[in-house]
């Protein structure tokens, strides 16, 4: 049967969003299941995007479906359903990040180095999967600037206010975030690059 009813306020359909949000506030735990499988990708997508491992990206996960089930009588059915989960999910990730990597040291050398000349059509060639992991080995604060800025479409003010500091910075970081990918891009896959690119870019630098 598409319709199940385990209590009175607690029925839905399996094509009706509405009912499969009503069911959830009323506690059925099938429609919870239900909402969890259906959105879990997508929240593991954003999740992995702002984390360091997978490990992080878990603890992420769970903790912004528990505070999306919190708050469901909050939702607004006029608005797109995925856009309300997908800010939970980047302000957990960010609480997540002020709580565990305020005070820790930066895990990786060279982590500022400036590279001159990025080429924002070197990342359009990589799959998804692939940005993913070389934005898990750069700094969080800079990993959630370019996310912020870049995915999710915040603009430098927002994003000032989101983590708690100056435009000044945001916009540092972000460069130093762009450098950086292009410094693993590099790396990783030096392929993608022409022959003289580094001629080209330290020209560009000196311009």
């Amino acid at each position: 049967e598409q319709t199940l009813l385990l209590r009175s306020g607690s029925s839905f359909e399996g094509d009706d969003f509405e009912s499969l949000v009503e069911a959830c506030m009323a506690g059925n735990r099938l429609a919870q299941r239900t909402i969890f499988k259906r959105y879990f990708s997508y929240v593991k997508g954003i999740s992995l995007r702002y984390c360091s491992s997978y490990e992080e990206s878990e603890e992420v996960l769970n903790e912004s479906f528990l505070k999306m089930f919190q708050n469901l009588h909050r939702y607004d059915p006029t608005q797109p359903f995925k856009a309300w989960l997908r800010t939970i999910v980047i302000n957990t990730a960010i609480s997540y990040y002020r709580k565990n990597n305020k005070h820790q040291k930066d895990r990786i050398a060279l982590e500022d180095a400036p590279v001159p000349g990025f080429d924002d059509n070197v990342i359009e060639k990589l799959t998804g999967d692939e940005i993913i992991g070389l934005l898990q080995i750069i700094k969080p604060v800079y990993r959630s600037v370019f996310m912020l800025h870049v995915v999710d479409g915040y603009n430098h003010r927002e994003i000032a206010a989101i983590l708690d500091i100056n435009e000044a910075t945001v916009r540092s970081h972000y460069m130093r975030a762009r450098a950086r990918l292009q410094h693993l891009i590099k790396q990783y896959y030096p392929d993608l690059f022409p022959k003289d690119w580094e001629l080209r870019s330290f020209k560009q630098n000196e311009n």
